[in-house]
């Protein structure tokens, strides 16, 4: 089996942050959002990746590398936006009629993993929302099989939102779908989308099972990567680093520090998440994600999303800062 990881979109919502970093690499509870589910899938004996890349694309690529050498990775560049239904299709070469399971760049689920991978069946995960017109739906039919899936319906006939985890037995029909859909120019809102692909294939007879994953966080805006990163320290703790300076702290759990980090009469949590070799002086942080090479001083932090090499001295301020920033709020 193959995972693809699609990590080529410019992640718009998460500006300024992502002028300077591709939106995988965003940090969320001590790791960043890549990491959690490669490391998902590694753990449950996944060997081989395909990472579809495109806006700052060699940063996924070092990053990679850099963490997971042991690991077979693949990396295909997607230069032009055409949907992920087009940059599914790139990855045709590389997969073959293999098994494959794609998993969205801003994915992070809770679920069985191995569950899932092997079953025999092809199965979509799924998770009831409120209001599904925004993401693709599955309607599931009596017999528990998905007989239609709709991508952002205006009137759903399902709240079973597709929540970005496909796991595919067999990958030539998909390819099939994909390549008549761009033959014959078959766009939604101007991209080929991986939902009507998926839809041609039921219509083709290929099987799907849904998959219910216990939760499904959000992490395409400020606020949703906040709340997820909160949700995430309190369910999994913590983790700091040996490698630190501190100096009369109070560390209020559940706190994430990376190496090297000099921190010093300040408090610290709960709820944040600081990158290595940051700096941090007489101030407090609560409910944070705080870049690496960050230098905060005489600040009161909450609610804020701190880009890394950024520099800020001053008051109390709910901030969204991206990379490569000073700010002096005094």
């Amino acid at each position: 089996m193959k995972a693809i990881i699609p990590v080529a979109g410019a992640g718009t919502k998460l500006r300024p942050h992502t002028y300077t970093q591709p939106k995988a690499l965003i940090p969320l509870a001590g790791k960043t959002l890549l990491s959690i589910i490669v490391d998902q899938l590694a753990d449950a004996g996944i060997k081989e990746f395909v990472f579809i890349i495109g806006y700052l694309g060699d940063k996924i690529q070092d990053y990679v590398k850099q963490h997971y050498p042991h690991l077979q990775c693949y990396f295909v560049l997607q230069n032009e936006r055409h949907g992920l239904g087009h940059a599914i299709y790139l990855t045709k070469d590389i997969v073959g009629n293999d098994e494959i399971f794609i998993v969205l760049g801003d994915t992070i689920c809770e679920y069985n993993v191995p569950e899932m991978l092997y079953s025999r069946d092809s199965m979509l995960g799924v998770k009831k929302v409120d209001d599904p017109r925004n993401f693709g739906v599955a309607e599931i039919g009596e017999d528990g099989l998905i007989s239609k899936v709709v991508e952002k319906p205006q009137i759903p006939k399902s709240n079973q939102a597709l929540v970005g985890l496909y796991k595919i037995k067999d990958a030539t029909f998909l390819f099939a779908c994909l390549e008549e859909m761009i033959n014959g120019e078959q766009k939604n809102r101007n991209e080929y989308s991986l939902t009507d692909a998926l839809e041609c294939m039921i219509k083709k007879g290929v099987v799907f099972r849904p998959f219910k994953v216990q939760n499904w966080f959000d992490c395409g805006r400020i606020n949703s990567l906040l709340e997820s990163n909160a949700t995430l320290m309190k369910k999994f703790g913590g983790k700091i680093s040996q490698e630190h300076v501190f100096e009369n702290v109070i560390i209020v759990p559940p706190v994430s520090i990376g190496r090297g980090c000099e921190i010093n009469n300040s408090i610290i949590g709960p709820n944040v998440a600081i990158g290595e070799e940051a700096r941090i002086t007489y101030s407090i942080v609560r409910d944070s994600i705080i870049g690496d090479f960050a230098n905060l001083y005489d600040v009161v932090l909450h609610d804020s999303l701190i880009g890394s090499d950024t520099e800020i001295k001053g008051e109390t301020r709910s901030l969204n800062i991206g990379d490569n920033t000073q700010i002096d709020l005094g």
